[in-house]
């Protein structure tokens, strides 16, 4: 499993401190040197990570956006950055809209690794020599990313195989970044609010969580066994075959698919494949995961689409898959229908029940943002509709709103979006949500089929009599825990420490008031006495009292003026 140590201090070791280095350099190179004057860094790391070298900065980054900056630091900082930025993309409950677009388009280009290591790495996997393993296996890979590269091999002579080998070291690597970032992460937390808003630790945390998911191979196996189970009576669809006793954490071997990418207009056409036909079944492809099944392949660009003889799908690279449950697939169909019917107020409330939030939105606010979005797309032809924009536009009404889209949710959009993008590339008149309505329609009436009202019922039943089985023995138990004394409430206020330690200021600064006071009037008293010493006819005493008191009253000036607040 990957770890992230807290860290009050870097670790001494010196892998540790130059990446450290080399990360607040990036930092600095594009432009945010008042985030690391904002977050305080010299009370949190040694000093010698204060001698990060001067970075000159390419007059041309000046003129960028912050997000666009975000995303070429990212890009320089290497694999575990990029891996982030692009798990991100797909979490609008973790970032704004436009940080979403920009890590979009973060790809990695890693030059390939040895292939000395893939021996020992399939060495060290199976217990055995690669080729007792495989028969042979090509020292060339033909493609490569940040987590690992993809050789054709054979087992056993036959027909040829894709074995994907992870990087080696990757994983230290990995958790060597992660702890760095995770403390960056909590120290920007503590001293940047415009920051802490967006809830940085938590982000690397769940960032963490997807990242060891992508390093376990067998998840992918797992993805790719769960498709082809759904499509295995769909011959318009070919889910690449795994072989199991050759995978593993760190190695997966599949199908080799000799197909053509899907935008690959040129080898289609000279194929003589029907290009409308297959936009068709891409379509359906998608169509069928979310609506039908509610398990899909989260990112259906065409790298990731081959087409085969007879005009066959053949999606690849199932890292990143999502799961949209029968409930939440339900409420989104009827959300699409209450916008379609312009019905507003069932499709805040629809909407509401969809995302996550804190506090309850406003409806009628919410319900005329949503008024204003619908007549928007609903007035154009379908054919007109960009989807992408779309997206953008609900993302904002949604932030505006504080409303969090779940991360699969999302992930199902963007899935929709990217084969759009496809099949407008294959067939530029084909219509993705015309297309879309009769499997809406048929999810929408599948609910009222008898056997769904029944299985419904069923569950309902089987809920009831659960609780009522366990009611008894719960009430003798909370009876129990109060004659024990042990049952108690807490009541959670927000902020509450924020208020409480801005209380104990005023009432310092009050008694410092007060002791100022005091000491004027003493010292005018002791001075009109002539209390002894004496010295050129003023009393000693006295002058060291107005002496103190404005010594204070000029610390508790300075003290207010820092805060901001006079």
């Amino acid at each position: 499993m990957l770890s992230i140590k807290t860290i009050g201090r870097v670790s001494k070791r010196y892998r540790h401190l130059l990446r450290y280095q080399q990360i607040l350099g990036v930092i600095l190179k594009y432009g945010f040197e008042n985030i690391i004057h904002a977050m305080h860094i010299d009370r949190y790391i040694e000093s010698g990570l204060q001698l990060t070298p001067f970075v000159t900065r390419h007059e041309k980054v000046e003129k960028l956006s912050k997000s666009q900056r975000i995303r070429m630091a990212l890009e320089e900082l290497g694999p575990t950055f990029i891996k982030m930025g692009q798990v991100l993309s797909s979490r609008p409950d973790l970032i704004p809209v436009d940080l979403l677009n920009e890590f979009a388009k973060l790809q990695d280009h890693v030059p390939p690794f040895d292939f000395e290591h893939v021996k020992t790495i399939i060495a060290s996997q199976f217990g055995l020599p690669w080729d007792q393993v495989f028969t042979s296996m090509e020292e060339k890979p033909f493609a490569s990313a940040s987590i690992g590269q993809v050789h054709r091999a054979r087992i056993n002579h036959n027909d040829p195989v894709a074995v994907k080998i992870q990087r080696p070291g990757i994983k230290k690597t990995i958790e060597i970044d992660l702890e760095i970032i995770h403390h960056l992460a909590s120290i920007v937390e503590n001293n940047i609010e415009e920051v802490a808003v967006f809830n940085p630790v938590r982000i690397v945390e769940e960032f963490a969580k997807t990242l060891e998911k992508e390093l376990d191979y067998s998840i992918e196996a797992s993805n790719m066994e769960r498709m082809a189970e759904q499509f295995k009576d769909d011959r318009t669809i070919h889910i690449p075959k795994v072989f199991t006793p050759e995978s593993g954490e760190r190695v997966l071997t599949m199908e080799y698919i000799n197909g053509i990418k899907a935008d690959d207009l040129t080898a289609i056409d000279a194929a003589g494949l029907d290009r409308k036909l297959i936009t068709r079944r891409g379509a359906d492809f998608i169509m069928k995961q979310v609506f039908e099944h509610g398990f899909f392949h989260a990112d259906p660009h065409p790298g990731n689409i081959f087409v085969l003889e007879k005009n066959r799908i053949c999606p690849v690279d199932f890292g990143m898959t999502g799961f949209v449950d029968k409930t939440t697939r339900e409420i989104f169909v009827d959300l699409i229908h209450s916008i379609a019917v312009n019905n507003n107020k069932l499709t805040a409330r629809l909407l509401c029940e969809l995302t996550e939030y804190e506090i309850r939105p406003d409806l009628l606010r919410l319900e005329k943002d949503i008024s204003l979005f619908v007549s928007l797309y609903l007035s154009k032809a379908l054919k007109d509709i960009k989807t992408a924009k779309m997206l953008d536009h609900f993302l904002e009404l949604c932030a505006s709103h504080k409303l969090r889209i779940p991360p699969d949710f999302f992930l199902m959009m963007k899935a929709f979006i990217s084969i759009e993008g496809v099949a407008r590339l294959l067939d530029p008149g084909f219509d993705m949500i015309s297309h879309a309505v009769p499997y809406v329609t048929a999810a929408k009436y599948r609910k009222f089929k008898p056997s769904k009202i029944a299985e419904d019922v069923m569950d309902l039943a089987r809920e009831s009599y659960r609780l009522l089985q366990n009611l008894p023995g719960d009430t003798v138990e909370i009876m129990r825990l109060t004659k024990s004394g042990k049952l108690s409430f807490s009541i959670k206020i927000d902020n509450l420490d924020k208020l409480l330690n801005n209380q104990d200021q005023t009432s310092n600064r009050i008694s410092f008031s007060i002791i100022i006071a005091a000491l004027i009037l003493g010292s005018a008293i002791v001075i009109n006495s002539n209390v002894p010493p004496i010295l050129f006819g003023v009393s000693v005493i006295g002058i060291a009292g107005f002496v103190a008191a404005a010594f204070l009253g000029v610390w508790l000036l300075i003290a207010i003026i820092r805060k901001g607040r006079l």
